[in-house]
């Protein structure tokens, strides 16, 4: 009786660890669905992040009465790979890696056309000693399609940390007319003038020139607002947008950030020395100036010009050029261009 009283107790006993088992089983149990981790605002953040196409964004000039501006496709997002040896047909269909003549550039400069190049969605312009020189190798890039009024250009650009000038520019192909869409010198202090730069990093200056050639003569305007300024903004910390409405040839806007910042208009602004004067450039005797009339190149570059002496000592000796040790920060030294678009206003 005690035997069959074990047997009957096992046998109860593991009935009933069998029932608890697969009762656990059927509540614990992970059923099979795939579950989101996602931060909800994660895809908000990415769609934030994601640029607008610059073709499509607006642009801040009027175009005029009964007017509309159409995107002209030699502009450039510089969205390919252009190694600086081997830039490929992306880059040398729009641009020359070199500037519109043989000139090799100002001062201490020596453009290089194995400097610029293309890459992460940037053209990017470094500059670097030249061994055993005291050269600046740097470089310089020209559209290979000429603008003329009336035309918007505009480029989204970071300038370098440096003495060194950054330029968008546009110059007629004979160089005696020239649009400066940004000229800027981004550093706080010069380590070769040891002296302040303070003055120049918080300036953009944005200009015109008119030359006469034979003998060299040469105009711009030298009023404040061709140095502008806004709330010490340092242009070297961050990417910014400067463009130029070249509405005729007396009349030019300047934007930054999109918000007009600066117009020049009439004869007496553009050209009051009668430099574009038809017969005989200079002359006052008889008024056939021209005013900014001619084609010009589009260039992107950088050079070290030699006319900012140090105004601490005023000797000219003392210029603003970069040191070993300034020129041993590359990214500091490199311009970088995210884009450059160019309008022309069209009937509706």
């Amino acid at each position: 009786m005690k035997f069959k009283f074990l047997i009957l107790s096992s046998l109860f006993l593991f009935l009933l660890t069998a029932s608890n088992c697969n009762s656990s089983s059927d509540v614990n149990e992970t059923p099979d669905v795939e579950v989101d981790n996602t931060d909800p605002k994660e895809g908000e953040e990415k769609e934030e992040e994601k640029e607008e196409d610059y073709s499509t964004m607006a642009v801040p000039a009027d175009p005029g009465s009964g007017l509309e501006w159409k995107f002209q496709d030699f502009s450039d997002d510089f969205e390919y790979e252009a190694p600086a040896g081997n830039k490929g047909d992306a880059f040398f269909n729009k641009w020359d890696d070199f500037y519109h003549n043989n000139w090799s550039g100002p001062g201490l400069t020596e453009w290089s056309r194995d400097i610029p190049f293309v890459a992460d969605g940037l053209l990017q312009i470094p500059a670097k000693r030249k061994a055993g020189t005291d050269k600046i190798s740097t470089g310089c890039i020209t559209n290979k399609t000429r603008v003329q009024y009336p035309v918007y250009v505009e480029a989204r650009a970071k300038i370098m940390n440096s003495v060194l000038a950054n330029g968008i520019w546009m110059l007629s192909p004979d160089d005696t007319q020239e649009i400066d869409i940004m000229e800027a010198y981004g550093a706080a202090y010069s380590e070769s003038a040891q002296a302040s730069h303070s003055w120049y990093e918080v300036r953009m200056h944005i200009s015109h020139h008119v030359f006469i050639r034979d003998p060299f003569q040469d105009y711009q305007p030298k009023d404040a607002g061709s140095w502008f300024m806004k709330d010490n903004i340092k242009w070297r910390e961050d990417y910014h947008t400067y463009g130029v409405y070249w509405r005729d040839p007396w009349h030019l806007e300047y934007y930054i950030d999109g918000e007009l910042i600066r117009t020049v208009s009439g004869k007496d602004q553009i050209d009051p020395l009668f430099y574009t004067n038809a017969t005989n450039p200079g002359d006052t005797s008889a008024d056939t100036r021209t005013g900014l009339s001619k084609e010009m190149d589009i260039i992107i570059d950088v050079e070290d010009q030699d006319w900012r002496s140090s105004p601490a000592s005023g000797n000219q000796s003392d210029t603003y050029t970069p040191t070993d040790n300034e020129l041993s920060d590359t990214e500091g030294h490199t311009l970088k261009v995210d884009w450059i678009r160019i309008y022309k206003p069209v009937e509706k």
